[in-house]
């Protein structure tokens, strides 16, 4: 008789709409006469200049006069509006990436605000200013009052999970094993283990500890046992869902030892849990044992609220890092705080997306010229080989740029920073990989921050020594090092800070505690060289006070727990108020 499944239904996730077809107007509607600098082959000739102005004044006077004569053509306003940026931005010099393997032209010299690298300029220009601003005496570091105490509105874990970890008997009774590959890096794997948890509680099957893929990016061999302590992560699970090591003999026996036999069901991303019932249940029920790889984003986030709950105790409490990582760790964070002496042990951490990689797949441009732009053709090919080649597709570095998709350079990280109030006693630790031309762009940021660390600076090459060459494992320690941070800086998106966000705000009261910059604003403020200082510190204290107010948000039906975990693993606290009436008792 087999175990029942968790859930008897469930909603069926809906599939995005596909992307409509381009305009034929548009398609249609350019001319084949533009050159290289936006203008006519005939610009030139003042028989074709009088026409051209004649045809413009008829158009401008054809327009004027439906919109007054027939308002119906307002409804087309919009159209028009959007067909005259089109042309616009297509006509300014936003040169697409040569290096990928589509010829740079310049259409036009003059660029729109955000779309060039100029912050060197500006810091040029701001750093008298900034030295001003540390020798003040009236300055305080803004690490003491960066962020503003939330009356009303503190949230702990809830109980229910956390008592959990010392419940009473195992779980009883299987209807199968589950068998999943974890791919990507540390915190996509982590996904992956958490939504794999979920799943077999749903189906009320027995999990085997995940496999983790030999990502081609990140080409890290660590196992599961590597990165994280597999003993607390099953007993942690102990009352709730059945995982082991490897698969019982007899199950091995059936598909000839080899797991590669066992059949892989092809599970869509983001698959709901009436999906799995429906279709991966009976077949786990048939053959006794399942795979599912890869299985990365393959759980939707609405699930009902008793499989909610794996994901929380799984990712906050559960998936604790192996002995090594957390010993090695713990030691970086209490160097960290001992050098945060002059601000009671606070310290900034700043999640820096400079590496090479990054640089290169974001198609941006700096300042390096032709050996930068070598240096990414080869990046893009050995990572990505032909993905940035393809036919027909043109990428725009001034445009990503304005769109605020560039990562910051630790330069502009160091400047933000400065300008929000962080001053030079402030201790800094930047999380990152290898950053692209360090010795260049890291001298900035030095300069404004003097008490920066690194992992390699913190640890000793003898300490590092057992986690070269494993970029998970590294990435363990930096996450380690952030979570404790009283200020967590993120500058290009990904799971590390999305993940490291839920986790802050899980830790201290439902507060992130986490700068978001608004990339398009620092787009357009870094190319505005003669900025002043006082213009630039107020926009960004706006900057950090948004941060601040974001900070606590509560997750939307869209959103991811493991970003937001209220209120699905927190709960609100209760305030009470005292019996002699002096203040409030929080339980």
């Amino acid at each position: 008789m087999h175990g029942q499944s968790r859930l008897s239904f469930g909603s069926v996730a809906s599939s995005p709409p596909s992307s409509p077809p381009s305009s034929p107007r548009l398609r249609h509607g350019r001319s084949r006469k533009i050159v290289c600098n936006g203008t006519s082959n005939n610009i030139n000739n003042p028989k074709n200049n009088k026409k051209i102005l004649n045809f413009t004044e008829r158009l401008v006077y054809f327009i004027v006069s439906a919109v007054f004569k027939r308002r119906g053509f307002l409804l087309f306003a919009p159209l028009l509006y959007v067909s005259g940026m089109l042309m616009y931005m297509g006509s300014l010099s936003l040169e697409g990436a040569s290096g990928i393997g589509i010829r740079s032209r310049r259409v036009d010299q003059i660029s729109p605000p955000g779309s060039r690298y100029r912050s060197p300029e500006v810091f040029k220009n701001l750093w008298p200013f900034m030295e001003l601003d540390s020798n003040h005496p009236n300055t305080s570091n803004a690490l003491m009052r960066t962020w503003h105490p939330k009356l009303n509105q503190s949230w702990k874990p809830c109980t229910n999970r956390s008592t959990s970890l010392t419940g009473f008997s195992e779980v009883l009774g299987s209807n199968g094993f589950l068998i999943i590959e974890a791919n990507g890096g540390l915190n996509q794997q982590r996904i992956s283990i958490c939504d794999a948890v979920a799943v077999a509680g749903l189906l009320n099957a027995t999990l085997v500890i995940p496999m983790f893929h030999l990502n081609s990016v990140w080409r890290d061999s660590s196992k599961f046992g590597d990165i994280f302590d597999e003993e607390f992560f099953i007993y942690a699970f102990r009352n709730n869902v059945k995982i082991i090591k490897e698969l019982p003999e007899d199950i091995l026996e059936r598909f000839d030892h080899n797991i590669s036999n066992i059949v892989n069901l092809r599970v869509k991303a983001w698959s709901s849990p009436k999906y799995y019932l429906q279709k991966v249940l009976p077949k786990l029920f048939e053959l006794r044992a399942v795979r599912i790889a890869p299985f990365s984003n393959r759980l939707a986030h609405a699930v009902p609220s008793n499989i909610q709950d794996l994901r929380c105790l799984a990712n906050y409490e559960a998936l604790r890092f192996s002995r090594p990582i957390r010993l090695l760790a713990e030691s970086m964070v209490d160097r960290m705080v001992k050098n945060s002496s002059i601000s009671g042990g606070k310290y900034i951490s700043v999640h820096l997306r400079f590496e090479e990689d990054m640089v290169a797949f974001s198609c941006c441009t700096y300042d390096g010229g032709d050996e930068e732009k070598r240096e990414m053709d080869i990046a893009r090919e050995r990572s990505w080989r032909g993905k940035f080649k393809k036919h027909g597709r043109i990428i725009r570095p001034g445009l990503i740029r304005m769109d605020g998709k560039c990562p910051l350079t630790p330069l502009e990280v160091g400047v933000m920073l400065r300008a929000m109030g962080f001053d030079n006693t402030t201790s800094v630790y930047v999380a990152a990989g290898k950053i692209y031309r360090a010795e260049k762009y890291m001298a900035p940021l030095r300069q404004m921050f003097p008490l920066l660390e690194t992992k390699e600076t913190l640890a000793t090459e003898l300490e590092l020594a057992p986690f070269k060459g494993h970029s998970s494992r590294l990435a363990a320690l930096d996450y380690t090092v952030c979570l404790h941070s009283e200020v967590f800086v993120t500058t290009q998106g990904g799971n590390f800070p999305h993940f490291l966000m839920g986790h802050r705000r899980y830790l201290y009261g439902g507060h992130a505690k986490t700068i978001k910059p608004d990339k398009r604003k620092l787009a357009l403020l870094f190319d505005s060289p003669n900025i002043r200082w006082e213009n630039f510190k107020r926009q960004m204290q706006e900057m950090l006070h948004h941060s601040d107010l974001k900070g606590s948000e509560v997750r939307k039906p869209s959103s991811s727990l493991y970003t937001f975990p209220m209120p699905d693993c927190m709960c609100k606290q209760v305030e009470a108020r005292r019996a002699d009436g002096n203040g409030t008792v929080v339980s």
